[in-house]
């Protein structure tokens, strides 16, 4: 993956020396983001292991997704509010259909079946449905509520992210805390040790720092870019925010849910690829909320397309049926995927 480093120089040199047409450059930022977010994601986990798992946890939620963030937190100073929410969409489907159903289809090639702890995975599919509600019902009441329904929905919006991030912190506390053994999954092994031997603290501050900052620099241009990209491309922004800007920010980090499956390790990728997902609903659309008042030209509400809804439950559903029984099948990756092009298609195709 570092490799991709090369197109972080590149991508500056054809922005700022204006050597490429536009959908050029965005094509060079989307994959020099990759590499920065896997950097960022190392320096996250190897930071976790200094501070303890309380801290720990809460860092994962702030930088897990922080290149996600970053890129929608650009876009939202921008105004770009349709790029925000497709992004969230895209994230939370992302996760729980692209990731989970690779993870589950690469284990399940290798292994006939593979179990993981039914409880926790249970658990983690409730609070995305939780999740999944809070962000449904604002665009239930946009359409319930009619005329009078414009003048309160950043209100509803702010006391819905509250209750959001609310909700997410006592997660933290189930997860971490009080019941932590159910997501303990199994020891790392020796060899895995070896390769995970964690950094100093003062390295892995250093790194997230500039992972941070470049990673910020880089969606800079990505957004200033995303317009006409789409233009010449023939694709929307809601298509650019829900498939190709979630794809880009989970890329690096959620590898690690396709290697964990395919050593039988799948209480790792279920917590990786659902958690993650959680993370985004209710962490980082909260976030976007709250620094919509300080950065944005107006608040930003909650209140998502039909098809950015039925986007959300659809996959919801369909990944709670997967992880109820505690065990999963190569079958069962190859329907979560089914799902997500099924759903890529219809993003494609709407005006």
């Amino acid at each position: 993956m570092n490799w991709f480093l090369v197109f972080v120089p590149l991508t500056l040199v054809a922005h700022y020396g204006r050597l490429g047409p536009p959908p050029v450059v965005f094509l060079l930022a989307c994959v020099a983001v990759i590499p920065l977010a896997g950097w960022l994601g190392r320096a996250t986990e190897h930071l976790a292991d200094k501070t303890g798992e309380g801290i720990g946890g809460l860092l994962n939620a702030t930088f897990g997704n922080a290149a996600e963030l970053i890129i929608a937190l650009v876009a939202l100073r921008a105004g770009m509010y349709e790029v925000v929410k497709a992004s969230l969409t895209g994230s939370i489907i992302g996760n729980i259909l692209l990731v989970l159903g690779v993870s589950v289809v690469v284990g399940g090639v290798r292994y006939k079946s593979q179990k993981f702890n039914a409880v926790a995975a249970r658990s983690q599919s409730t609070s995305l449905t939780l999740a999944a509600i809070a962000l449904i019902v604002p665009a239930a009441y946009h359409h319930l509520a009619g005329a009078h329904a414009l003048a309160r929905e950043a209100d509803l919006s702010l006391e819905i992210a509250l209750v959001l991030l609310a909700t997410y912190a006592l997660s933290l506390v189930f997860s971490l805390h009080t019941h932590k053994q159910l997501f303990a999954g199994e020891p790392v092994g020796e060899l895995d040790q070896k390769r995970t031997r964690p950094w100093s603290l003062k390295k892995s501050i250093l790194v997230l720092a500039a992972a941070t900052a470049m990673v910020a620099w880089i969606s800079e241009i990505l957004v200033a870019t995303v317009d006409l990209a789409a233009h010449s491309f023939g694709m929307t922004r809601v298509f650019v925010g829900v498939i190709v800007v979630a794809i880009i920010g989970n890329a690096a980090e959620h590898s690690s849910a396709i290697v964990a499956a395919y050593k039988n390790r799948m209480d790792l990728a279920m917590g990786i690829a659902i958690g993650s997902s959680i993370q985004v609903a209710m962490f980082v659309a909260p976030v976007l909320v709250l620094a919509s008042y300080a950065l944005g030209p107006r608040p930003l509400n909650l209140v998502f397309s039909p098809a950015e809804v039925m986007a959300i439950g659809l996959a919801v559903a369909i990944s709670g049926q997967i992880t109820s029984d505690g065990e999963s099948n190569w079958l069962e990756g190859v329907q979560l995927l089914a799902v997500y092009v099924v759903l890529g298609v219809v993003f494609y195709f709407l005006p």
